[in-house]
């Protein structure tokens, strides 16, 4: 008799829009940490799944390519592959990687969304959107600017990075086009929707047990205070996967497309051909899927938090059984200032670690992760940190260390720090450089984990 395929917990990130190189704040976030977990866990004798992929279906990656008058495809492949080299520069791993570069890749998406339509998972509704005076574009995601509605603070279509709310052309105020600052027109428009209030209740039930910071839960409850919104899951718009049949001649909200590719993704992965059908990925997750643990910053948190959830129950994934959730970052800055690649105000990664010990880099971005509290990157700060720990990772004692009695509660302490409950990064890297400072020789896992090492 076969055994029985043993249940995995999915790890994720968000994937890196292809609108410019990875940076350090890149990295310091969501992407090592991911990584920090998989292997934690994989060390413990776990079943993880390591999802990665490339977005290169945000409208602001047509919007980039404009802007610098260069051709978008060139232009896509080439941040494409900066962002797979800085993985690997980094060391970072996954077992699955979602291209939407591959063959077949688009018209297996709008298939699958087309399916869900019909199946009446995703509705189509008459809404009223907004196009631009000026220019006609669909005003939605890079396309449209102003202040948020529910806090004011200045914001693009998706997410605000005030309050962490959705934000669309029909929820915003003093709203303009951001591409040549015309006026919004309404129009109504036939387009396929995600319901997320007629997800209220299996929503409800998934949030009271998922892991979820305070911040994120606070943001849920502001939204749980008012009908959930129906949003867009295709747009009468220029960029992104076309759709077909009922949503011919609209193109896939991005959003909605990342997450389904993920659920995609993950089926194919756990059983190699499975049939391109939603309902043939729901059984693969429903079957072999044990948790979820979505790594990514509270910028993400209403997609991550509130969408994915209602996406996946779209989908056909049973939320009832699905543990775990999210493990989420703060924002980290370069001289008290965001990191800014249309302002060049960045530390590239492959600039980084072309020079750098991989290694090094991992432990200072674990050292100085902006995990519960934002934090700041200086040259200076790096340099030193590299100019303590290179003697440490040498085998180099120092004065004052921790006596023996001590080291196996702060090993056992560093190693509990990188479960997905409870997530520390910080503490993990602490625990290590204060092994390491005791010449103990029971870092060895801690070491693999933080610096990828083998």
């Amino acid at each position: 008799m076969a055994e029985p395929e043993p249940l995995v917990d999915v790890v994720s990130i968000p994937p890196p829009t292809a609108n410019g190189p990875l940076h350090v704040g890149h990295l310091s976030g969501p992407y090592l940490a991911a990584d920090f977990a998989a292997r934690a866990a994989r060390a413990r004798g776990e079943h993880v799944l390591a999802m990665a992929g490339v977005d290169v279906h945000q409208n602001y990656v047509l919007t980039r390519a404009e802007l610098d008058g260069v051709d978008v495809d060139k232009m896509v492949d080439g941040y494409r592959d900066e962002i797979v080299e800085a993985f690997r520069r980094a060391r970072i791993e996954y077992d699955a990687f979602v291209d939407p570069r591959a063959p077949g890749y688009a018209p297996a998406m709008a298939t699958m969304v087309a399916r869900l339509v019909e199946r009446g998972a995703l509705p189509l509704r008459e809404l009223e959107l907004h196009r631009c005076a000026g220019c006609a574009r669909t005003l939605h995601h890079s396309y449209v600017e102003g202040l948020c509605g529910a806090c004011g603070h200045e914001a693009c279509g998706g997410g605000c990075e005030g309050c962490g709310g959705f934000t669309s052309a029909q929820t915003m105020v003093e709203v303009r086009c951001a591409r040549c600052g015309g006026a919004p027109v309404p129009f109504t428009a036939a387009v396929p929707v995600l319901d997320l209030e007629a997800h209220r209740a299996a929503l409800q039930s998934l949030w009271l047990r998922a892991e979820l910071p305070v911040d994120v839960r606070a943001l849920i409850d502001t939204a749980l205070a008012r009908p959930l919104p129906a949003i867009p899951a295709a747009y009468p718009t220029d960029w992104g996967v076309a759709g077909t049949g009922p949503i011919d001649g609209m193109r896939l909200d991005v959003y909605v497309e990342v997450c389904l590719n993920f659920v995609r993704g993950v089926a194919q992965a756990l059983r190699p051909g499975v049939a391109e059908d939603p309902a043939a990925f729901a059984e693969v997750w429903n079957r072999r899927v044990r948790g979820m643990w979505n790594f990514y910053g509270i910028d993400n948190a209403y997609f991550y938090g509130i969408m994915w959830p209602a996406l996946l129950a779209t989908a056909g994934v049973d939320l009832g059984r699905l543990a775990g959730m999210s493990v989420v970052n703060r924002f980290f800055t370069l001289d008290g200032f965001k990191f800014s690649t249309s302002r060049n105000h960045a530390v590239w990664a492959n600039d980084l670690l072309a020079d750098a010990d991989p290694g090094i880099v991992r432990l200072f971005l674990a050292f100085n992760r902006p995990d519960r509290v934002g934090s700041d990157f200086t040259r200076e700060s790096f340099e030193a940190f590299a100019a303590h720990v290179r003697p440490l990772l040498d085998g180099v004692r120092t004065e004052g260390a921790l006596p023996p009695a001590l080291l196996a509660a702060e090993r056992q302490r560093g190693e509990l720090a990188l479960r997905y409950t409870g997530f520390d990064a910080p503490l993990a890297a602490r625990a290590l450089l204060a092994l390491l400072a005791a010449g103990s020789d029971d870092a060895a896992t801690l070491r693999a984990v933080l610096t990828g090492r083998r």
